[in-house]
């Protein structure tokens, strides 16, 4: 399923002239008012529309956050089928899947500490809210992260938007959803997806409003915080994420396919080449599904038995790119807002990247909505991180491209050393 746009014109597109026009309009408010009228009553009449419609925007991601993702998360759960699938091939590749996103994470997360894109960057006081870095969630321990993961009231955790609770009730309840009498579990499960395929219909309608909102932020951005260092950090941000992503793509998911098959990885690359470049221009694994499964049974020798159980499966909760880009974008929001998170805080962000990478829809953007969970997972919150996502979007088409292409190639990997554990490969000439 790809996000609707407006009009005929891709949506890319869109969102790269409304960069354009964001930047226009904040650097003629900023450097064509002197700095005495800027902030007067009859500038703001101007800025306080354009500063709205970027608020708005972030609003309407945030309204779609938790339907979206507690019924992904049990519809990609129950999709697995009766119980019995949750036995020694839904182990496999529950683990798998698990394996290649921290790898993912750690990558991501090692080169925004090694490269730190955000630092140096000194926002301004402006009308937005800062980040009081003692009001951060600070685990004092690994088992106190287990426990926030725990709600102790389902209800009042969907109440107050706890994140954490949510993503790990839904992996129960989606879990326990496949012990059912199929009934009942039919009844329930015919409900939650209907409810997850109109909270995908309402997603990809707010995504087609990003450009509107993209004019909102990156006009709030040069307005409000105007400061060139940001804007060569976000530049560095790109270059973060885009040599995460290619080390995960072209370095550690060949060495797992290598080490655990002793295949040749260029030449499942070569076998995947449609299923990549489809994944690719089309920024969505779920779209790309029927070109994945063809390329790895007719291509990679895998059998349909496989297939059609991992693949389907990881193009619902196999997000290895998305849980990069979560992680390196949490980390690059905390470098900009001048807050350092301690190890224990980062190993919050690993493991709630980790959760919402399997609450992410296999869809363009849907990790615009998934960082989100992250960032308030440590408490990252307020007015300026929202404008940092959104000036993060207006540069987030080709690594959507680049981290779609990638989750589809992980869940390629899993298929085939799935496939070579079980017995289930045909050995494809040369």
């Amino acid at each position: 399923m790809s996000a609707p746009s407006i009009g005929k014109m891709p949506l890319h597109t869109q969102i790269f002239i409304a960069m354009l026009v964001g930047a226009l309009l904040g650097c003629l408010m900023r450097f064509g008012i002197p700095e005495p009228l800027r902030y007067t009553t009859g500038s703001a009449w101007v800025a306080a529309p354009l500063i709205g419609l970027g608020k708005l925007f972030i609003s309407l991601l945030k309204m779609v956050i938790v339907p979206l993702v507690g019924s992904s998360i049990v519809v990609g759960i129950a999709s697995i089928g009766d119980s019995k699938n949750l036995g020694r091939l839904g182990i496999k590749t529950l683990l798998f899947y698990t394996m290649t996103s921290l790898f993912a994470i750690t990558i991501g997360l090692v080169a925004s500490n090694v490269m730190a894109p955000g630092r140096g960057v000194e926002l301004p006081e402006t009308g937005t809210k800062a980040i009081d870095p003692s009001t951060l969630n600070t685990p004092g321990s690994p088992f106190e992260i287990i426990f926030r993961m725990i709600p102790t009231n389902p209800v009042q955790a969907l109440a107050e938007m706890d994140m954490l609770g949510i993503i790990f009730f839904s992996l129960i309840f989606g879990i326990t959803l496949t012990t059912m009498p199929s009934e009942h579990r039919d009844r329930i499960l015919n409900f939650i997806n209907s409810l997850f395929e109109t909270m995908m219909k309402m997603t990809g309608a707010i995504i087609a409003l990003a450009p509107f909102g993209v004019v909102g932020l990156v006009f709030t951005a040069i307005y409000e915080i105007g400061d060139l260092k940001f804007f060569k950090a976000l530049g560095a941000y790109f270059l973060t994420i885009l040599f995460g992503v290619l080390s995960h793509l072209f370095i550690a998911l060949p060495l797992l396919l290598f080490v655990f098959t002793r295949k040749s990885p260029i030449k499942h690359f070569a076998h995947m080449r449609n299923a990549l470049l489809t994944a690719f221009s089309t920024s969505s694994s779920s779209a790309t599904l029927p070109v994945t499964m063809e390329c790895v049974e007719e291509e990679a020798g895998v059998s349909n038995k496989i297939s059609s159980f991992v693949l389907p499966l990881g193009a619902t909760v196999n997000m290895d790119g998305t849980a990069l880009y979560e992680c390196a974008g949490v980390l690059f929001i905390a470098q900009v807002m001048g807050v350092d998170l301690s190890f224990f805080q980062q190993m919050t962000v690993v493991i709630t990247a980790l959760l919402a990478s399997i609450g992410a829809a296999g869809i363009p953007s849907a990790g615009l909505v998934m960082i989100f969970i992250v960032l308030d997972a440590v408490g990252l919150k307020g007015d300026q991180v929202g404008v940092i996502v959104g000036t993060m979007l207006a540069i987030d088409r080709p690594l959507d491209m680049l981290r779609t292409a990638t989750n589809v190639f992980s869940d390629s990997v899993g298929a085939v050393i799935i496939a070579h554990s079980e017995g289930e490969i045909e050995t494809k000439p040369s």
